[in-house]
């Protein structure tokens, strides 16, 4: 707080929100389903956004605390510039507070407790190009928290031909989100549970938001990867797995890739044991079954051939698979070379 007038003291790395309205000397965030109702010199939920004289402000602009060079295949994205690169970035915020984050330590505190980098737009843009990166990915921590970032990012990396990636728990609104998506090229979202009461606990979320935002960056075109964390005694459940997969496959979703992840003990859930490989595999034969066309297994190290894509048609080995490392891959013009079935990605 300014010690002379009381209002909170913006720092360089601050924005005017894109998406809010004023109500007296209140803000109402209209960024996420949240809608928090902030008060003066207070943040919402996601530490990122603060009311200063009845503006809302996000303090998480061009100010990542996460920089690195990563392989595509790492946000998974595993059908989106195989063994291309991403400029991946994070600030410090997320509007989740789930109980097995395995980012804590940047999406649990607000960005002027992380140690950031001096990285705008226009810099964010220019260093993908100088460690010639096809894409930018949004990761690590959260996204929709330092959306106006993201959106300004992805506004000059358009139009420098540099790819957009979103990864993110899809908890966003449908304006900001379908504004968002004219400049994403793919994203993947992270589906916690196909059980509103599992997110609200696990998470401190709720499902039907994430679900509009499946179908909205569907519906905009932008290339879609399905993630789900399979946690213990949490999202592990069959038939509820099973009732995920069948309202993918009923809402169109069968040809976009789905991720099944093995859980590690993290954060405040450490005592729980890492997820079974034989749940994972029933959970790809649950999504098999249901019509899924693509089904992964990640974070798995004792078993091969468990992230390798096959034709679903003729079963022929498409891609191969070795960790983030792209060994082979057969796929020509987006299609299967012995059957020629359509494989459904962005492949060039």
């Amino acid at each position: 707080l300014s010690a002379k007038s009381g209002d909170y003291k913006l720092w360089k790395w601050s924005a005017e929100a894109k998406y809010y309205e004023n109500d007296g000397s209140l803000v109402v965030c209209d960024l996420c389903p949240k809608e928090c109702v902030i008060r003066p010199n207070k943040k919402g939920d996601c530490r990122t956004r603060v009311n200063v004289r009845g503006k809302l402000y996000t303090v998480a602009y061009g100010n990542p605390c996460a920089v690195n060079v990563d392989p595509i295949e790492k946000k998974p994205l595993f059908h989106f510039l195989p063994s291309s690169s991403a400029f991946s970035i994070a600030t410090a915020g997320c509007n989740f507070r789930c109980l097995n984050c395995q980012n804590w330590s940047i999406s649990q505190i607000a960005p002027e407790e992380a140690r950031n980098f001096d990285l705008p737009p226009k810099a964010v843009v220019a260093a993908a190009s100088r460690y010639k990166c096809q894409s930018i990915a949004y990761t690590y921590a959260e996204p929709v928290a330092f959306y106006e970032y993201v959106y300004d990012s992805s506004v000059l990396a358009k139009a420098n031909g540099i790819k957009n990636v979103l990864v993110s728990n899809g908890y966003i609104k449908k304006k900001p989100l379908r504004a968002l998506s004219e400049y994403l090229d793919a994203a993947n979202i992270d589906l916690k549970s196909f059980d509103d009461d599992v997110y609200k606990k696990l998470n401190g979320g709720t499902l039907k938001p994430v679900l509009d935002s499946l179908t909205v960056l569907a519906e905009e075109g932008v290339w879609l990867e399905i993630t789900n964390l399979v946690v213990p005694t949490w999202t592990d459940d069959l038939k509820t797995i099973k009732k995920m997969c069948r309202w993918l496959v009923k809402n169109g979703f069968d040809e976009f890739p789905l991720h099944f992840t093995r859980f590690y003990p993290l954060y405040k859930l450490a005592k729980l044991p890492r997820t079974p490989l034989s749940t994972l595999k029933k959970a790809r034969e649950i999504a098999w079954e249901a019509g899924m066309k693509y089904v992964y297994i990640g974070n798995v190290a004792e078993e091969e051939n468990l992230e390798n894509t096959r034709c679903p048609k003729c079963g022929e080995l498409l891609v191969k698979r070795n960790g983030y490392v792209v060994e082979k891959n057969e796929i020509k013009e987006g299609s299967c070379p012995r059957c020629g079935a359509k494989i459904n990605g962005v492949w060039k």
